[in-house]
């Protein structure tokens, strides 16, 4: 300290003081008199040593000192960086001093080492600091000089304090503390860091606070913490001492570089700020390659990251860059919630327009993105694993024209859910497996990416979902899917639930919905406008199907080959025969053209639920369509088809209506009665050759007490096996020959239909 007690205290930001604050740094170190009892001691017996309005000049040097006092600079400015590399102290204070740089590797200190409201500034050329420590060829011949903090391999058996202290290096590193052993906690509210702040290995004991704190270097890493650990929490969010009006929020202009550390406890970047230059170099020369899965301008990187608690990217983050958490394992749960990503939108592939990039990932909580705003990019979940819930609410992510949400073969525990959200990409969800429910609840899908195979904007396919799958409005908020819905091969425990759903499709595939071998226990097709495309339910099966007439109006048709379902949501009551036309109409319509198994199906629902009537119906339907798709087809033939249609139809109901062929047969006794009973025979005038009974002629002689009856012989005619004894014995010739002729083969025809009929009755009744 300087002798003259009256001088007021030191301004050490305010340029070189005045000589009467010099204190040469050689007299400071120099034992007796003149060295160290010129050092302010503490009254009592502490081993305090403090220096307080002092210009020091020349070389402050303990290295390699072994000292059992506290050091502690107060209001102090250094001409030349303290060096006390390899040394052993008690602790080390500066509060409020300026510092042209700080050489602590190797120190050893038994306190606290602290730097509050202190400037370290190392100047662009005079005052750079020579010695380096780990320095790359390409770094050497730039010129590089060495970190204005350097802590490397020091071990510090407290806390390390950097409280509102600014620490600028324009041409490298702010602090360089490899391998830095803190048994307490690094805290550094308020920080100022112009440069890398370079930690890589940094182990410590309690947390690490940056709140409030400040790192600028936008050509690289604003932090390197490449595989440290930290005992508590890493807490980079807003610093709340003093007003309201003077918070502040953690801000990085660089790359957060995070990969294989562990963290005990949790992450928290509330309200932070990450920005890197999206057009600027790329800093890790690995990074510069066609590999699709790199990001060479992220925002944060933390591949292999390990979290024991919470990662919480939330309430109002503000991210220009990629958050890249590749392979990590979170222990609690991921929360987006309120956060914004930004991205620039790539212009070639690979496009490298990632925003959230979690590949690999294993989340032991949920994945909360409430609020998530993406106005650029692609949130990239690809086998990621999630022991809770998926949780999007209200999110907007927006990367049109491409997959804005991608989570290939994801495991989710529980429910998956993008509630009024707003995308406009494609959302990918190929081989998920939920144990709950997927639910997007009035979330609008546009703009979906458009690929050679496909265009759709919800991608499902091959997806196990525990419960339900949910499609549906949310209030007067309608779900909307431009590009349609793709659930080929989804498996579903419960429901599969389209209601108040817009579907569209996007050509050249015209898809709205592709359902093909989806299994559910329900389909609820509730659509109050008809899909706007092309619908396949081909190999589909459900127990129960729900439905609506805009559903089977779907406007280039459904596709329904082999698809089953158990029973009908809303039955057909068996009075109720014009619902079953109205059915039947809409199935021959959603068809475009004959295919008998869906009729086979409805027919089989029918009579699964008691009603045999309706069932025939349908398959009286089915053969009517079928005769007309085979005139159509038979081109030459085509008028002969529909007669033959129409006879059957008519007179037995293509065997569906046996007793239509009753009333033909009685119907044919009674024509068949009226002409042998009013007509009579020539033969009656040859008695001689014919024995006569009436109006009628007996073929042999010896049949004398026969009695003619036009009844008994036109029933005799119809009534195949039966033989009443009277078609053979009664002589007929000319246009009663062919009359009789006539009438037994209309009564084999008739009498069969009858037969088989009672038959169908019988076999079901038993």
């Amino acid at each position: 300290m300087p002798t003259d007690t009256t001088l007021p205290p030191l301004d050490p930001f305010a340029g070189v003081p005045d000589k009467r604050y010099e204190v040469k740094a050689a007299d400071l170190l120099r034992p007796g008199s003149t060295g160290i009892l010129r050092w302010r001691r503490q009254a009592t017996n502490a081993p305090i040593v403090q220096v307080e309005d002092a210009y020091i000049t020349g070389t402050f040097d303990l290295r390699a000192a072994e000292s059992g006092y506290l050091f502690r600079f107060e209001r102090c400015r250094f001409e030349y960086p303290p060096d006390v590399r390899e040394a052993n102290v008690l602790g080390l204070v500066f509060r409020k001093c300026w510092l042209p740089g700080l050489k602590a590797r190797n120190l050893r200190s038994r306190n606290d080492v602290r730097l509050i409201r202190s400037v370290v500034e190392v100047g662009p050329e005079d005052n750079e600091i020579p010695e380096t420590t780990i320095m790359r060829g390409d770094d050497r011949e730039r010129g590089m000089p060495n970190a204005a903090v350097n802590l490397t391999d020091a071990v510090i058996e407290g806390s390390v304090v950097l409280t509102r202290t600014t620490i600028k290096h324009p041409h490298g590193k702010a602090i360089q503390a490899d391998r830095l052993v803190i048994t307490g906690a690094l805290l550094a509210y308020r920080m100022v860091a112009r440069g890398e702040v370079r930690v890589p290995g940094m182990r410590t004991g309690g947390n690490v606070n940056f709140s409030g704190a400040t790192f600028d270097n936008p050509d690289g890493f604003a932090f390197n913490g490449n595989g440290i650990h930290i005992g508590g929490s890493l807490l980079c969010e807003v610093d709340n001492y003093g007003p309201a009006t003077e918070r502040k929020r953690f801000s990085a202009t660089g790359i957060m570089y995070l990969p294989s550390a562990t963290v005990d406890s949790d992450i928290v970047l509330r309200e932070a700020r990450l920005s890197v230059d999206q057009r600027g170099p790329v800093a890790v020369d690995a990074w510069k390659s066609n590999d699709p899965y790199l990001d060479p301008r992220p925002a944060l990187v933390a591949d292999r990251l390990k979290v024991d608690g919470n990662l919480e990217l939330s309430d109002g983050l503000q991210a220009f860059g990629t958050l890249r958490m590749v392979n990590a394992r979170i222990g609690g749960s991921l929360r987006l919630a309120g956060a914004e990503i930004k991205m620039v939108r790539g212009r070639v592939t690979p496009y490298y327009d990632r925003a959230l990039h979690l590949d690999g990932s294993v989340i032991g909580g949920d994945v909360e993105a409430t609020s998530l705003r993406v106005p650029v990019g692609q949130v990239r979940m690809a086998d990621v694993q999630i022991g809770g819930n998926f949780l999007a609410w209200n999110s907007m992510l927006l990367h049109p024209g491409r997959d804005v949400l991608s989570a290939r073969r994801a495991k989710i525990a529980g429910n998956f859910q993008l509630t009024d959200a707003t995308l406009k990409g494609t959302v990918r969800l190929q081989g998920v497996e939920v144990g709950g429910s997927v639910t997007l609840f009035g979330s609008k899908l546009t703009e979906p990416g458009q690929r050679t195979s496909s265009s759709f904007s919800l991608d499902v396919r091959t997806a196990r979902i525990g419960r339900d799958l949910v499609l549906t409005e949310n209030k007067d908020r309608a779900f909307v899917a431009e590009g349609g819905v793709n659930l080929d091969g989804a498996q579903i425990a419960r429901h599969l639930e389209i209601v108040g759903a817009q579907l569209g499709s996007l050509p050249p595939h015209g898809i709205a919905l592709d359902a093909s071998d989806v299994s559910a226990d329900d389909f609820f097709f509730g659509f109050h406008t008809p899909p706007a495309g092309r619908v396949r339910l081909r190999r589909a099966h459900c127990g129960t199907l729900g439905d609506t007439e805009e559903f089977w109006a779907a406007e280039d048709g459904i596709e329904l080959d082999d698809f089953r379902y158990d029973a009908l949501k809303r039955g057909i009551p068996l009075d109720d025969d014009r619902g079953l036309d109205r059915r039947i109409a809409l199935l021959s319509k959603a068809m475009r053209g004959y295919r008998p198994g869906p009729y086979d199906q409805l027919a089989a629902t029918l009579r699964a639920a008691g009603n045999e009537e309706h069932a025939s119906t349908v398959g009286l339907r089915k053969q009517q369509f079928r005769y007309e798709a085979l005139a159509k087809g038979f081109k030459i033939f085509g008028p002969g088809v529909r007669l033959w249609s129409f006879l059957q139809r008519s007179m037995v109901g293509y065997g569906y209506r046996p007793v239509r062929a009753l009333g033909w047969l009685l119907t044919l006794l009674v024509l068949g009665s009226l002409w042998f009973g009013l007509g009579s025979d020539d033969c009656v005038q040859n008695p001689g050759r014919f024995a006569v009974s009436g109006p009628r002629c007996l073929v042999n002689q010896q049949d004398t007490g026969l009695q003619w009856n036009p009844v008994i012989y036109t029933a005799d005619l119809l009534v195949p096996i039966v033989d009443f004894g009277n078609k053979s014995r009664w002589y007929m010739h000319g246009a009663d020959n062919w009359v009789a002729a006539g009438f037994t083969v209309s009564g084999w025809l008739l009498a069969t239909t009858v037969a088989a009929g009672f038959g169908r009755m019988v076999r079901r009744d038993s």
